[in-house]
C-alpha cells in the first residue's frame, strides 16, 4: 500500500505515474517583516514599483509567447495583467509602506490579505475563487521582490509538477512534453488554471491541502485525476494496477473522442441534443472540440467580475455577438445575471441578509435593479441579430416574475426600436426551473415561454432543504430521491403538453447513472460541462428508449431513494461497466460520521 494517500479535486481527467518536482513558492508566505525608518521608505516604495513593473513585463512576454492552441485563452492572462495594473492592489501596498513604515513584502501581503477578507465574506464559492487570481498576481510580484527568476522554464525532465498554486501564466509556460500532470494545494474547479489544464489535456488535481506535508522532490507518485487521489510511494501492486488503468483510460478516451461529434441519438432513433455549460468566453473552444451541439447555458456573471465598473451595453454586445458568431448556426442560451446582493459589493454595497441563497439574487436582483437588467437585455437583443441566441431567466418562482421580466424585455425592444438600433425581438425566451414552486405551477409557466431549462443543482437543494457543501448533510443530496425524479418528470410533461422544449443543465446531465432516467422522460436537450460530453454521448448512443422507459417506470414506483439508487446502479453497471470505471457519480454519496 502507498506510503500516503492524499485527496483533492480532479479538474482535468487522466492518470500519470512519475517523480514529483516541487515548484516551491511557499517560501513567499514566510515573509520578512520589518519596521523601517522614514529615510528607508522611499527605497521600499521604489522596490514595490519596480517589482510591479518587472512582473508586468514578464507577464506581457508570456502573453506574447502563448502557443497557438491556447490563444483563445489570452483573456485569462489579460485578467491578471489587469489586476497587476489596477492601482487598488499596488496603491494599497505602497500606501501601507508610507503610512505604516513597513517593508515592501509585508505591505504587499497586508494589501492582499485585505482584499481576500472582502472576497471571503461572499457566499458563492465561484466568486470566492476569484480572489485567488489576486493572490497569484501578488506572488508574481513577490517573486520579483525576492529576486527570483522563473522556475518553470528550468524543468528539464518529465515530472509530476507539485506546487502550492500555479498561475495561468505558469500553465501557459508548461512544456507538455515535460509535465505529466500537476497537483496543487490551492485551486478549484472553476479556476483559470483548471480551464487551461483541460485545454492542454494535462491531468490535474487541486485542493490537496496536505501536499506539502507528505510529498518531497523525487518521490514516486501516482496522480489519479479521475478520482482526485494522489498515491505517494505506491506499492508494486498499485503501480501495476494503475499502469493498466492508465492504458485502458487512454484507449477509452481515444475511442470516445472519435465519436464525440456524432449526434446524441439512441440505437432506436431518439434524438437528444447534447449542449455545453460554459461560464467564460474562452471555454467555447472546449465546447466545440468535445462535440457540444451548442451552448445550453452561458453563465453571464463572469463579465461583471474583476472590474471596478459595470460592463457597458456595447461591451456585452460585442461579447455575445462573438459567441453567437463562433457557434453559429448552433444555439447559444444566455442566462441573464444570476447574482445576489453579497456578490455585488463593489457596485451596490453590502446588503445585510441572513440567508443570501434565499434572498435578493438572480431574477429578483435584476427586477430590483432594472437599469442593469435592461443594459444586459438590450445587448442580448442586439447580438441576437447575428446568431442563434436564446435568452433565459434564472430562479423563477412565480408567474408574476415571468411577466415582469417579459415586460422589461418588451421595454428594451421598444427602446431599441426608438433608437433605431438593429435587434431581434423574436428570440426564444426560456426560464430556469429550479425551485419547487416553479415545479408546482409548471403548466402555468409553460404557457408563457418557449422553453424550460431544469437546474437540478438548486432544485435538489431547495426541494430537500440541504446544503450540499455542508459535510454533515451533503449525503442527503440525492438526485434519485422520489421527490426529485417526480418533480423533473412533472416539469418535462408540463412542457411537452404545452408544446415547448425542455432541457436539463444541472450536474445530473453529466452523471452516467442519471442519463437513462432523463432519456426515459423524453427530455429534449441536456447541457453539461464540455469534458463530460464525449462519455455521455457514448452512453446515449449505446442505449435504447425502450430500456430507458422501463427503468424510469421502475424508479417512479419506488418510494425510497435507496431502492431507486439500487435499481439504477445495477442496470447501469450491467450495461456500461467500461464507462463506469472512469466516471464518478452523484449517487456515490457517503455519510460523514459526526465527531
Amino acid at each position: 500500500m502507498a506510503k500516503h494517500i492524499l485527496r483533492g479535486i480532479a479538474i482535468s481527467v487522466g492518470i500519470s505515474i512519475g517523480k514529483a518536482f516541487f515548484l516551491n513558492r511557499s517560501h513567499y508566505r514566510i515573509l520578512p517583516r520589518q519596521t523601517l525608518s522614514q529615510a528607508a521608505l522611499p527605497h521600499e516604495e521604489a522596490r514595490l514599483e519596480n517589482a510591479f513593473r518587472d512582473a508586468d513585463s514578464e507577464l506581457s512576454a508570456i502573453r506574447e509567447r502563448m502557443p497557438a492552441e491556447l490563444r483563445d485563452h489570452v483573456m485569462i492572462i489579460d485578467s491578471h495583467l489587469m489586476i497587476l495594473r489596477d492601482p487598488k492592489l499596488a496603491g494599497k501596498a505602497i500606501g501601507h509602506v508610507k503610512e505604516l513604515g513597513i517593508n515592501a513584502e509585508w505591505a504587499l501581503e497586508k494589501a492582499v490579505a485585505e482584499i481576500e477578507e472582502a472576497f471571503n465574506a461572499l457566499d458563492d464559492p465561484y466568486f470566492r475563487e476569484r480572489v485567488q487570481d489576486v493572490r497569484l498576481v501578488a506572488e508574481r510580484v513577490m517573486a520579483k521582490l525576492a529576486g527570483d527568476t522563473e522556475e518553470m522554464r528550468a524543468i528539464e525532465s518529465r515530472v509530476v509538477l507539485m506546487a502550492y498554486d500555479l498561475t495561468p501564466a505558469d500553465t501557459v509556460e508548461m512544456e507538455t512534453s515535460k509535465i505529466m500532470s500537476f497537483v496543487t494545494v490551492q485551486g478549484g474547479k472553476t479556476s483559470h488554471t483548471g480551464i487551461l489544464a483541460r485545454s492542454l489535456a494535462i491531468p490535474a488535481v487541486v485542493g490537496v491541502t496536505e501536499l506539502e506535508d507528505y510529498v518531497s522532490d523525487g518521490q514516486l507518485v501516482i496522480v489519479d485525476a479521475l478520482k482526485g487521489i494522489i498515491l505517494v510511494e505506491p506499492s508494486e501492486e498499485e503501480l501495476a494496477r494503475y499502469s493498466d488503468l492508465k492504458y485502458k483510460f487512454e484507449d477509452y478516451q481515444a475511442q470516445i473522442f472519435r465519436t464525440c461529434h456524432l449526434p446524441g441519438e439512441t440505437i432506436d432513433g431518439y434524438r437528444v441534443k447534447v449542449l455545453a455549460n460554459i461560464e467564460r468566453f474562452e471555454e467555447v473552444t472546449s465546447a466545440i472540440d468535445n462535440g457540444g451541439e451548442g451552448i445550453g447555458l452561458y453563465r453571464t456573471e463572469y463579465s461583471y467580475l474583476n472590474r471596478k465598473t459595470l460592463p457597458t451595453e456595447d461591451e456585452l454586445y460585442e461579447e455575445y455577438k462573438d459567441l453567437a458568431a463562433i457557434m453559429s448556426p448552433k444555439r447559444v442560451v444566455l442566462r441573464t445575471l444570476d447574482l445576489g446582493a453579497d456578490k455585488f459589493m463593489a457596485h451596490f454595497g453590502t446588503l445585510e441578509e441572513q440567508n443570501p441563497a434565499m434572498g435578493l439574487r438572480a431574477i429578483r436582483f435584476c427586477l430590483r435593479h432594472t437599469d442593469l437588467f435592461r443594459t444586459q437585455m438590450r445587448a442580448i437583443l442586439r447580438a441576437a441579430t447575428t446568431g442563434n441566441i436564446a435568452i433565459m431567466f434564472p430562479m423563477i418562482s412565480s408567474l408574476s416574475e415571468v411577466r415582469q421580466a417579459m415586460h422589461q424585455l418588451r421595454q428594451c425592444v421598444a427602446s431599441l426600436r426608438k433608437d433605431g438600433i438593429a435587434h431581434n425581438a423574436d428570440l426564444p425566451i426560456g426560464i430556469m426551473i429550479e425551485l419547487p414552486s416553479a415545479i408546482m405551477i409548471a403548466e402555468v409557466l409553460a404557457r408563457e415561454v418557449d422553453f424550460f431549462s431544469i437546474g437540478t443543482n438548486d432544485l435538489i437543494q431547495y426541494t430537500l432543504g440541504i446544503d450540499r457543501t455542508n459535510r454533515y448533510v451533503s449525503h442527503l443530496y440525492q438526485p434519485l430521491h422520489p421527490s426529485i425524479v417526480r418533480s423533473i418528470k412533472h416539469a418535462v410533461d408540463a412542457a411537452h403538453q404545452a408544446g415547448i422544449e425542455v432541457s436539463l443543465c444541472g450536474e445530473m446531465a453529466s452523471d452516467p447513472y442519471c442519463i437513462p432516467i432523463l432519456l426515459g422522460m423524453q427530455i429534449d436537450t441536456i447541457s453539461l460541462n464540455p469534458q463530460a460530453i464525449p462519455g455521455i454521448k457514448r452512453i446515449i448512443r449505446q442505449t435504447t428508449m425502450e430500456e430507458c422507459k422501463s427503468l424510469l417506470r421502475q424508479v417512479l414506483q419506488s418510494t425510497a431513494v435507496s431502492t431507486s439508487n439500487h435499481l439504477v446502479q445495477n442496470r447501469i453497471f450491467q450495461r456500461f461497466p467500461e464507462e463506469l470505471t472512469f466516471f464518478s457519480s452523484l449517487l456515490d454519496t457517503e455519510e460523514v460520521p459526526l465527531s
